[in-house]
């Protein structure tokens, strides 16, 4: 191999400063030992060493080692460390280099295969690893170096042999998180532990060290909760995860990557030292509880970076070391009986520090409870397990919404009266650690928080897109030029759900997680019930006795005071609250219409109170029909198209003359009447293609492009174009809208001249049309069958009584979308299916009708049209 050289890995070290051992080579020649360190520096990655003449030749892993021969996993060659290195497990404090945690994950011997000094010459070393995880054949396989690159990057792959496991089965990284230096060493960081105190019926000999540094046990996401086996459950708190460690006086707070944050919380510090416990290692949540007391990770996100106030929680759930035992072989349950003995004491008041209550109940009940009170979901832990550091299937995390970490690649220029900035693009990890555009976030900032975000990525700017493959420009609005930065900050993000290209939708940005590295994160994925084992023997639970039973109802009561039950958390992301109308009594403001995007009742009023004055004119004299939801999406739901069908105070009535063989038909005039039709659980507007002042001559027609199964996007944008196009040759203005699902409506203004049959007939032709010269996208048929692959342009609309959702109506689908008006020109540059929603409409209510100001002076008739596009028929025709 290459002359081993510690000069380099001595001049970036202060050893005066760092535990880490000085460079020192070793006598020893050929090869020795091997050692994998997870490094939890500004970038978490694995350290994968080998002893060869003196030193431990080093590479960097970012994603880990695998025992899957079909993970090609990138290792970068660094500095090679001295042998004594090997031992080293601790903190490497902050300001030095390679600052953050380290811990011993495996180790053991490695024997190379072949002539090891030619093998790494020539770019191609193969060896046999026998350590406690890492076991038989693998290769470093040296990559082509590029221009410009300062380090050899390499391919660490495991080979096909015995101990060769697929990823998919076993995940040596999840599975064997731990660390392989024994719980009973001590890490050369640690600071000189006090005496092992005697107690009777013990020896201090039996009595073990406290350890100086631990890492926590990670849940798996999973889809539904498992079908059987003992589970406890809690609520999945918004906060950040903290273990403590106390020894006396000295306590310390770690994040789940080893940072010490004892600096940063010195409240909590001093409240746990207070409590004085004997020596342990404690595992909990921090929090910061809103108005309502639910925690609200945005408030905890403000109280580090602007140092203000926050009620703050620090609730405990796990005790993994006591006075001197190691408790994390143990069972779950029995764990969490000694921590509630610990801190649930007669006399003793709650304070910063608390015991985080399991919940009883059906956990389909509890997850829908949890959704309801504002919390992000439930952790279900199994009651007989021990614990073990790293991500486990024994722990899992069910979530009442979608909602993940995503670092920022780049952020937009602010529009209108905002200031700082307008949207922050957001990317995750592929599997070969590459960052990929996963959309942005241009809601749920305070003018505190644009702020802040604006100086923090302005330091970080940096002239080249940090994501792989991604948008050069950015926006629907505006084409505009993003600002990229460095991925090193990271957004908590809650969103609706995932575009077909993999890019969030209807995103609402909740905080930065400064306690999470930017390379750690990537696409979470549910695992199905099925995946999380159950063959662990299912026992009663002393703690499930009869005393600690709860209802699902009281799932908010384990978390704080009873004065502070909270109601469902609105989260609407730009719009204030609804504060009433004189006149207007809004019931049940809380009842959640919305499960996936979390938008109540209340929620629904206050997006039609601030988009009436858009919304009134698309309603004016036309008669509407109403979608009432009274037990919100996914419940039953009717249409009401006349008076006689119930009660709609403020709704005005037409006429009966108009359409004497029904009941008068209903029109919205006012405000007031639309917050009343809200107030009634109207979700949905749908109108006419006429006014009352000439009810038999349509005003315009629609072309609705339903897209069928298997359509993109990008075809429904293409569809629309062509559209416009055979309109254009037909010397019709068109205008474009959402239709606040997956589809788009062309809608064509006319002169009221002529009748129904006129119109529909000459909409249907023009489908015809469409599907006889381009059958490869367009359908005539309706129906889920024919439209498999193809758009349906639905003309069906343009007949009398049909309706159309009306612009800046709300839809009862999961998300609840808008339907919103759109310039033509917006079109090219929306590369996914619209975002905006009840909860978050984004910038669109700034813009509100603007593409559509020359609606009315565009009116037209159809003579000409019909001529030409008969002129146009007839070549097809003779084919």
């Amino acid at each position: 191999m290459a002359s081993a050289n510690l000069s380099t890995y001595n001049r970036k070290r202060n050893f005066r400063a760092t535990p880490e051992p000085a460079g020192k080579a070793a006598s020893t020649r050929g090869a020795g030992s091997f050692v994998v360190q997870k490094h939890a520096a500004s970038h978490l990655h694995y350290d994968f060493r080998l002893e060869w003449d003196g030193v431990l030749k080093s590479w960097a892993v970012p994603k880990g080692p695998s025992l899957d021969p079909a993970d090609k996993r990138m290792a970068v060659q660094v500095e090679d460390h001295p042998v004594s290195y090997g031992d080293f497990e601790g903190i490497i404090p902050e300001g030095q280099y390679g600052a953050g945690s380290v811990q011993l994950w495996d180790r053991g011997r490695w024997f190379p295969i072949g002539d090891a000094a030619q093998g790494f010459r020539e770019g191609k070393l193969k060896f046999r690893l026998e350590g406690s995880k890492l076991k038989g054949g693998f290769t470093l396989v040296r990559m082509r170096q590029r221009e410009g690159e300062r380090q050899t990057a390499w391919l660490l792959i495991k080979e096909k042999d015995s101990e060769a496991r697929s990823a998919q089965e076993y995940d040596v990284l999840v599975e064997r998180g731990e660390s392989v230096a024994g719980s009973s060493r001590r890490a050369r960081s640690a600071k000189k532990a006090v005496p092992p105190r005697k107690t009777a019926g013990s020896k201090a000999a039996d009595r073990l060290a406290l350890p100086s540094l631990l890492s926590p046990q990670l849940a798996t996401l999973v889809s539904a909760p498992p079908a059987s086996g003992e589970w406890q459950y809690e609520l999945k708190l918004d906060g950040y995860r903290l273990l403590a460690r106390v020894d006396g006086d000295d306590v310390r707070c770690f994040t789940r990557n080893g940072n010490d944050w004892s600096d940063r919380v010195p409240r909590l510090v001093s409240a746990v030292r207070a409590l004085g416990l004997p020596p342990c290692w404690l595992d909990g949540e921090l929090v910061a509880l809103d108005d309502e007391g639910v925690p609200d990770f945005q408030r905890l996100q403000n109280s580090f970076e602007q140092h203000t106030s926050a009620e703050l929680r620090y609730l405990l759930f796990d005790l993994l070391f006591l006075d001197g035992e190691d408790l994390r072989g143990t069972a779950q349950k029995l764990r969490r009986d000694r921590l509630r003995s610990l801190l649930v004491r007669p006399g003793r008041k709650p304070g910063i520090v608390q015991f985080s209550e399991s919940l009883e109940g059906d956990p389909a009940k509890l997850l829908a409870a949890s959704r309801a009170a504002g919390f992000e979901g439930l952790v279900g832990k199994r009651a007989d397990a021990s614990y073990r550091s790293g991500r486990s299937r024994d722990w899992i995390k069910l979530k009442a919404g979608l909602r993940q970490e995503f670092v920022i690649g780049g952020y937009t220029d602010p529009q209108g009266s905002r200031t700082g900035l307008g949207s922050l693009l957001l990317g995750v990890h592929d599997e070969e650690g590459a960052l990929r555009y996963a959309g942005n976030v241009g809601s749920g900032f305070d003018e505190r928080t644009l702020e802040m975000l604006h100086s923090r990525l302005s330091a970080i700017e940096t002239k080249e897109s940090p994501f792989e493959g991604g948008p050069k420009r950015v926006g629907t609005t505006r084409l505009a030029v993003p600002h990229w930065v460095k991925p090193k900050l990271v957004a908590e993000v809650s969103f609706a759900g995932w575009t077909e290209g993999n890019s969030v939708r209807q995103a609402v940005f909740h905080g930065l997680r400064d306690d999470k590295p930017a390379r750690q994160i990537i696409m979470e994925r549910a695992a199905a019930p099925s995946a999380v084992a159950t063959t662990r023997p299912a026992g009663r639970s002393s703690a499930r006795g009869a005393a600690a039973k709860k209802s699902a109802a009281k799932v908010t009561a384990a978390k704080q005071p009873a004065s502070k039950q909270p109601a469902a958390k609105p989260r609407a992301a730009k719009l204030p609250p609804f504060k009433g109308m004189p006149g207007l009594r809004v019931t049940h403001p809380e009842r959640v219409v919305d499960a996936e995007s979390g938008t109540t009742k209340g929620d629904l009023i206050a997006y039609y109170a601030a988009v009436s004055p858009l919304m009134l004119p698309h309603l004016k004299d036309r008669p509407v029909a109403l979608l009432r939801a009274p037990s919100g999406v996914g419940g039953s739901t009717f249409f009401q198209k006349h008076a006689g069908e119930g009660t709609l105070p403020k709704v005005d009535r037409l006429p009966r003359a108009l359409d004497p063989e029904h009941p008068p038909l209903l029109v919205i005039s006012s405000k007031e009447a639309l917050l009343s039709a809200a107030q009634m659980n109207v979700v949905e507007l749908h109108t006419w293609n006429a006014t009352r002042q000439a009810l038999e001559k349509p005003d315009r027609f629609i072309l609705d492009l339903d897209p069928g199964e298997n359509v993109g996007w990008h075809e429904v944008v293409e569809s629309a174009q062509l559209v416009r196009a055979l309109l254009d040759e037909l010397k019709l203005k068109s205008f474009l809208k959402t239709s606040g699902g997956k589809g788009l409506h062309v809608v064509v203004p006319l002169k009221p001249a002529l009748g129904w049959e006129e119109v529909k007939q000459f909409s249907g032709d023009l489908v015809l049309h469409l599907a006889k010269v381009l059958p490869q996208r367009f359908v005539a048929k309706s129906g889920p069958r024919n439209r498999v692959g193809r758009v349906f342009a639905d003309y069906l609309r343009n007949g009398r009584g049909a309706t159309t959702i009306a612009a800046w109506a709300a839809r009862v689908r999961p998300g609840m979308g808008i339907s919103v008006p759109l310039e033509w020109r917006e079109l090219e540059n929306l590369k996914q299916r619209p975002p905006w929603s009840v909860a978050d409409p984004e910038d669109r209510l700034e813009i509100g009708n603007r593409p559509w100001k020359d609606y009315e002076r565009s009116r037209q008739g159809l003579a000409g049209a019909m001529k030409t596009l008969a002129a146009i028929q007839r070549p097809a025709k003779g084919r």
